[in-house]
């Protein structure tokens, strides 16, 4: 078993992931045979945080310089984010101002979303955790190139995730961001991954038997917190468990899609692919207005998926296209 077969499949699981989250946010009644499984589209974060992790290590090692990784990072976010925040927050601080109240608050929530590291506001809460970890990114890949020992570093960052939770000054500080510090790990573990895929490392074919059993007892695990304890508990703990569970789900099912028919492949790589777009708009664009219409779960979250990606795919080419003309303009500038 390679792990290259999750880089390889990488937009095909990032689409997967959005539809995962999609199915996530549509309301649904928890006395619903459903809402357990529904519950757990949530792992779609882990899983994007997964994945990011491992491009972030190819795209470092073909130009491992800060500034340049900066500057393509924010190219791909920034643009995408300025348009959605600012249609967003804008709107509300002309209307009902419920999020941004003064017009720093404004300009703070367009640029950084700093209402997320204030108040945990989290209308869009995975753009400014993801720019933090881009942030740090660069310097923690160096430090594993250089003192591969440090690998080991998202064990303290689950011992800091307990930490955050018990330690009641620490909770007091920063327990309000907790389901960014329940996601840090992951990101790591995942930029580790990408080091392994790179150098072509295996895994024994034997070893199967091991991560279906891990994928079984972890999902049976949280399939049974969300559908009988469901806000009885503390939510980090169950994304403790999620990163086993995300581990193990991506490396049996890059294998199974290795068997897919290309053109399935082909489709929800194409949805993987306009994803940020996806998280930016269907949530509070698209989901909010659509379930006033009490459809019931699987209509409604199939419309926001069919509303929703059009949208996306035209944003995404819009301002690639954009990016890239902006790009060309400054290259041919002479020096």
């Amino acid at each position: 078993m390679n792990y290259s077969s999750i880089s390889r499949h990488r937009a095909v699981l990032m689409g997967l992931a959005i539809i995962g989250i999609i199915l996530f946010h549509v309301p649904l009644s928890r006395g619903d045979m459903f809402f357990g499984l529904k519950r757990m589209g949530n792992v779609g974060v882990d899983v994007f945080f997964l994945l990011s992790g491992v491009g972030l290590w190819f795209a470092w090692s073909k130009k491992p310089s800060v500034m340049h990784f900066y500057r393509r990072r924010l190219l791909r976010i920034m643009p995408a984010w300025m348009v959605v925040a600012t249609a967003f927050y804008l709107t509300d601080w002309l209307g009902a101002q419920r999020f941004s109240s003064s017009l720093v608050d404004l300009i703070g929530d367009i640029t950084i979303n700093w209402d997320f590291w204030l108040h945990d506001e989290l209308t869009f809460w995975y753009i400014p955790a993801t720019l933090a970890l881009y942030l740090v990114a660069p310097w923690y890949m160096r430090l594993i190139a250089s003192r591969p020992a440090y690998r080991w570093l998202p064990v303290l960052m689950v011992v800091w995730c307990v930490a955050v939770q018990y330690v009641l000054p620490l909770h007091a500080a920063v327990g309000h961001i907790e389901i960014f510090w329940s996601r840090v790990p992951i990101f790591f573990i995942g930029l580790g991954l990408g080091e392994r895929i790179q150098t072509g490392q295996t895994i024994d074919a034997s070893a199967r038997g091991l991560l279906v059993l891990t994928l079984v007892a972890t999902l049976s695990l949280c399939l049974y917190l969300e559908q009988a304890r469901h806000g009885r508990f503390p939510l980090f703990l169950e994304r403790m468990v999620y990163i086993p569970m995300t581990l193990s789900g991506l490396m049996l099912l890059a294998q199974w899609i290795e068997r897919w028919p290309q053109r399935l492949r082909s489709a929800i790589a194409w949805v993987g692919a306009i994803s940020l777009e996806t998280y930016l708009i269907h949530c509070q664009f698209v989901l909010l207005p659509i379930s006033k219409y009490g459809w019931g779960y699987w209509p409604t979250a199939l419309a926001c998926i069919a509303i929703t990606l059009p949208i996306a795919w035209v944003l995404h080419t819009v301002l690639e296209r954009l990016i890239d003309m902006a790009t060309r303009s400054h290259k041919a500038k002479p020096v």
